[in-house]
């Protein structure tokens, strides 16, 4: 019997989690004054902006001070790069990855316009990159290095301590996108050599438009949006406190949360994974399938000779929402760039299946995508006109 809306499209967003919206309610009903205002009915509620960066940092391991609050991942990804490069005008060199999100890897043609010289390091078919490549990447002209901490398609994750150990060796700054790891896995910012991370609250059960950018004491960055003093005048704006006060009650929620995303939250993941893999056949994992190098929330299975599109459609017809290695959804033709960087085989780079968990996917919803799916790939299969690689090579193609 169908289920409602199973939502296996956790890396897009999250559920807000009701504790989060009770936690924001009175900032949108009685206490709505601005935190910045010197009478009390608005001043006041600066404790509990503060009291949302004391959670935040205790989730990620850090001083509350080095926390900033931005609108979202873009922005702080956004305010990371260029506000370090407004800031240390003389370095002209930064390394990055070709698997990154679009608020990094979209930034690179604006930095090259800007004299910064960029460098993309590549990955393996497991989406690793070699940190071999990234030494001798680094120059005396290199500033920073920015490598996302799990990918947001694959749920890889990467050597972040290692990464940040070279940086630290060649006294270069180090940045991670860490918005698909905040909540997910353990982070420890007191015991990484990690400069600035950037997260975003509506990946673990905050709202969407709030986020934030940990900048290590002591590291000078220009601001991003220029305006008044808040953020200790290094983000302008005034503070959105129903918002801060929700993300800080989703971070409280997301560490009490740990253990249950790397257990029970895994057991499913890999249930749905291996699960697909011995039902249907021409099926692969994309990415390192190893346990301490990928989320525990995420996989994607590349589905060979069908398109994604189809698939995300026939899988919607059944409340089942995930997403997709084709980027056709949101208006390009273009394959994942994440995939093409990896190598994915062309036969399955459109319908590779990303599919993502949170705490509230149970048992049963998992079961009923198992059964679903095998049938929906044998249709979409039955209407192509390629079934193997044989039919490929008669074609021509």
């Amino acid at each position: 019997m169908a289920l409602n809306n199973i939502y296996l499209d956790n890396n897009a967003t999250t559920k807000v989690a009701p504790e989060v919206l009770e936690e924001m309610l009175p900032f949108l009903r009685e206490s709505y004054g601005n935190p910045s205002s010197m009478y009390s009915f608005g001043g006041e509620l600066s404790k509990y902006v503060e009291r949302g960066r004391e959670r935040i940092a205790d989730l990620l391991g850090c001083h509350p001070r080095e926390i900033v609050f931005t609108s979202c991942g873009s922005e702080s990804d956004n305010f990371a790069l260029r506000g370090l490069i407004d800031a240390y005008p003389e370095k002209r060199h930064i390394i990055t990855t070709k698997v990154e999100h679009p608020a990094i890897k979209n930034q690179v043609p604006y930095l090259r316009k800007k004299g910064i010289r960029v460098t993309e390091l590549g990955v393996d078919r497991k989406g690793n990159i070699d940190l071999d490549e990234l030494r001798q990447a680094i120059d005396e002209d290199t500033l920073l290095i920015s490598c996302m901490f799990a990918n947001n398609e694959t749920g890889v994750v990467y050597p972040i301590r290692l990464i940040g150990e070279i940086a630290r060796e060649r006294n270069i700054f180090f940045h991670t996108d860490a918005v698909q790891a905040v909540g997910k896995i353990p982070i420890d910012l007191s015991d990484m050599p990690v400069d600035l991370l950037s997260f975003t609250g509506h990946k673990f059960h905050a709202p969407k438009g709030i986020g934030g950018l940990y900048i290590r004491r002591g590291i000078k960055i220009r601001p991003f949006i220029i305006g008044g003093h808040q953020e200790r005048s290094r983000r302008g704006g005034t503070e959105n406190v129903p918002y801060i006060a929700g993300m800080g009650k989703a971070a409280e929620l997301a560490k009490k949360n740990l253990h249950e995303e790397n257990t029970r939250v895994r057991k499913l993941r890999d249930k749905l994974e291996q699960g697909i893999l011995s039902q249907i056949e021409d099926t692969e994992v994309n990415g390192d399938t190893e346990t301490e190098n990928r989320v525990p929330n995420t996989t994607n299975i590349g589905i060979h000779f069908i398109e994604g599109e189809a698939l995300l459609l026939a899988l919607d017809k059944y409340h089942i929402a995930a997403s997709t290695g084709s980027a056709c959804a949101s208006g390009s033709l273009q394959p994942s760039h994440v995939l093409r960087a990896m190598g994915v085989p062309f036969t399955c780079v459109h319908g590779s299946l990303r599919l993502s968990l949170s705490v509230y996917t149970t048992e049963k919803e998992i079961d009923y995508v198992l059964e679903i799916l095998p049938g929906i790939v044998s249709r979409l299969r039955e209407l192509s006109p390629f079934h193997s690689m044989e039919d490929i090579k008669a074609f021509g193609a």
